[in-house]
């Protein structure tokens, strides 16, 4: 298939709906856990292994995916992905117990870990420069938007259907990506990729998932606990020898000379950035629409779309203004309308009502659309087509990490805040340690005790936390439109991508 085949926009269709699957897999368990935990017995830390188990995996694979992919084909490898995805989907709907799920879950997310990055590799021989940047937007868009749709699906299946359905519904989906992948993508690979170094994957899965784990656990268990700190220093021995090791490889894993490259280095550190506050900002705005405000999971995830359209306005209008100006004002500018906006959400008040909510989760949304889009663009246009698997894993890998730690700081702060703003004088001890919990909780022992004025007390609390994650993500997008302002390359009227692509162009495209 050529960059003038009109097949390419099906193979696009085809990448978007496995790319749908995956967004919405990350959200949709957040509404079904209660029900879940319910019915199978689930204990505390067994909830947060089923939530854990998808992240680290997702994260700590994809470099050694991208490396698979560019071995033996890209599309190879992303069906195998899918596949893998799918089987994981089909456990989780045979789980009869907290055990099941959570294996069902850790092989769903290393099926996650193939497609992502080769989804994101195979653009480049499907598309030319003047349409990449489309199609990057309608898969991040896809992406994107799976995020809200998990409460609106989770919520509309659970009112009709029992909670295994929440993986039964991947099955059909994943099956139509695989047989569109199988007739209509491209197989590209690069020969020359070595073979697999077992012992450098090893150093790489094992020390992402010990940073992640530590990332994850750290704002439940605390930063001074003994699994956390043997998580994080264990990451940092083992990237550290993973850094030595490769550095002496001819064609390494991790290829750390991509990130000499500034073309590919500040459009990722920008696409990390955005990553880190979009996900802050999904863990914490649920709790807002549903406990504060009082929607259910339907509601919540009807009440996330605003984000959506600012974002889809922002796919359609991102090429033209980078083709025209180049990425770096392009960057710049919805980095700083993004920190704008984080700052006019910090305003946020126990009253406001969901309007204003709205208002500011536009303008969220169009601003990560123009600073997230030409990013990803310019960086994936930055890479020799040869190592677009490599470099694409290495892209999503940073971008993972970035949300995972978004997660972990801003869930942190928020709890904290909470906690030391709830007014818990006179109830009883179980009763106030339930209430500081979270803000749920609280309302729930607020209305078995008939205490009007701890319902308030929580409400207020947690917005006073929320605000405050919504200043530091406002602080992140200013450093970022800093760091791109100063170090991102200019490229004229061009385009970073134009130019990127323009100097890759040369490069060898292996076809099968």
């Amino acid at each position: 298939m050529t960059t003038n085949d009109p097949r390419r926009w099906w193979a696009l269709g085809a990448l978007v709906a496995s790319m749908l699957v995956l967004g919405f897999d990350m959200t949709i368990l957040n509404v079904t856990l209660p029900t879940m935990a319910a019915e199978l017995g689930a204990d505390t830390g067994d909830q947060q292994w089923i939530v854990d188990a998808y992240t680290v995996v997702f994260a700590a694979a994809m470099l050694p995916a991208g490396l698979l992919g560019d071995r033996w084909g890209r599309r190879r490898m992303l069906i195998a992905g899918l596949a893998v995805f799918l089987a994981g989907s089909l456990l989780g709907v045979l789980a009869g117990s907290p055990g099941p799920v959570v294996a069902a879950r850790t092989v769903m997310g290393l099926g996650a870990a193939l497609v992502m990055p080769l989804a994101l590799s195979v653009l480049p021989s499907l598309f030319g420069p003047e349409e990449r940047s489309k199609a990057v937007g309608a898969v991040t868009a896809a992406m994107a938007l799976g995020l809200p749709l998990g409460p609106i699906i989770g919520g509309v299946l659970l009112d009709h259907f029992w909670w295994g359905s929440i993986f039964l519904i991947n099955v059909p989906l994943v099956a139509v990506g695989i047989t569109a992948s199988l007739l209509l993508l491209p197989e590209t690979r690069d020969p020359a990729t070595p073979r697999i170094d077992l012992p450098s994957t090893a150093l790489a899965m094992t020390g992402l998932g010990a940073l992640v784990l530590g990332i994850i656990e750290a704002p439940r268990r605390g930063w001074a606990d003994p699994l956390v700190l043997l998580a994080l220093f264990g990451a940092v021995a083992l990237l550290t020898g993973l850094v030595l090791r490769e550095r002496r490889q001819e064609r390494p894993m991790l290829d750390v000379g991509l990130l000499r490259q500034p073309g590919f280095l500040w459009n990722a550190v920008a696409a990390t950035l955005v990553t880190f506050i979009l996900t802050g900002l999904l863990f914490v705005l649920p709790q807002y629409l549903q406990a504060v405000l009082g929607n259910d999971a339907l509601g919540t995830g009807l009440r996330l779309l605003p984000m959506m359209g600012g974002l889809m306005v922002a796919a359609r209008g991102s090429a033209p203004l980078v083709a025209r100006f180049g990425a770096r004002p392009v960057v710049t500018a919805g980095l700083v309308v993004l920190a704008g906006a984080a700052v006019l959400g910090s305003r946020t008040q126990v009253h406001d009502g969901y309007g204003f909510t709205a208002l500011w989760l536009s303008v969220t949304g169009f601003a990560f659309g123009f600073a997230m889009i030409p990013a990803m663009d310019a960086a994936l246009g930055a890479l020799p087509k040869e190592r677009a698997g490599a470099g694409s894993g290495l892209l999503m890998t940073l971008r993972q990490t970035g949300g995972a730690i978004g997660v972990a700081v801003l869930g942190s702060l928020l709890a904290g805040a909470y906690t030391d703003r709830l007014d818990t004088t006179g109830l009883p001890a179980a009763a106030a340690g339930t209430a500081a919990d979270s803000v749920g909780a609280a309302h729930a022992v607020a209305a078995a005790l008939g205490d009007r004025a701890l319902a308030a007390s929580a409400d207020a609390a947690y917005l006073h936390g929320m605000d405050l994650a919504l200043l530091v993500c406002g602080g992140a997008s200013v450093a970022a439109a800093v760091l791109t302002a100063l170090f991102l390359p200019g490229t004229g009227g061009k385009g970073q991508a134009a130019v990127a692509a323009d100097v890759a162009a040369p490069a060898v495209d292996a076809r099968q």
